[in-house]
């Protein structure tokens, strides 16, 4: 579970259906995946859809959610770290506040970076996962079903 953003605990939150918030996260990692010069391992798809939580625990029952989705992307060893930078250059030129950024081979995951979008608060990592893969993650915001009132706490 994760906290609903930082704004007011009753602020409107966004709205969109499970299968939008799927297709947004799809496109969003196949894009990822372009600019890393990638190729996504489609058995390796992994998603899940989660209740919000809120900052202090309250708990809504009117059907919010954040979803992850997930995957690995083909990337050979040598290339990992131009990969992870050339991404980190795409998503902060997009408007994604750069949360994190490692190229250490010292370290793992060596090739990390962990973005965040200010004013939608979706979230996008990449990181290094010692194999000849990119672990690449989409985290939606906390998400209001379309046509469901929504609770205030």
């Amino acid at each position: 579970m994760t906290a609903c953003g930082d704004e007011g605990i009753n602020d409107p939150l966004p709205r969109m259906s499970e299968t939008e918030a799927r297709a947004w996260s799809v496109s969003s990692l196949e894009s990822v995946a372009r600019t890393a010069g990638a190729r996504i391992d489609p058995a390796s798809v992994s998603d899940r859809l989660s209740d919000c939580t809120g900052r202090n625990g309250e708990q809504a029952d009117d059907g919010r959610f954040f979803y992850r989705y997930s995957v690995l992307a083909d990337v050979p060893p040598e290339r990992r770290a131009e990969a992870v930078r050339a991404v980190r250059d795409d998503l902060e030129a997009r408007g994604l506040d750069i949360l994190g950024y490692r190229s250490d081979p010292a370290v793992s995951p060596a090739n990390a970076v962990d973005t965040e979008h200010p004013e939608e608060h979706y979230s996008i990592t990449v990181e290094d996962n010692g194999t000849s893969h990119l672990l690449l993650i989409f985290m939606t915001p906390c998400l209001l079903p379309p046509g469901v009132e929504q609770q205030q706490l």
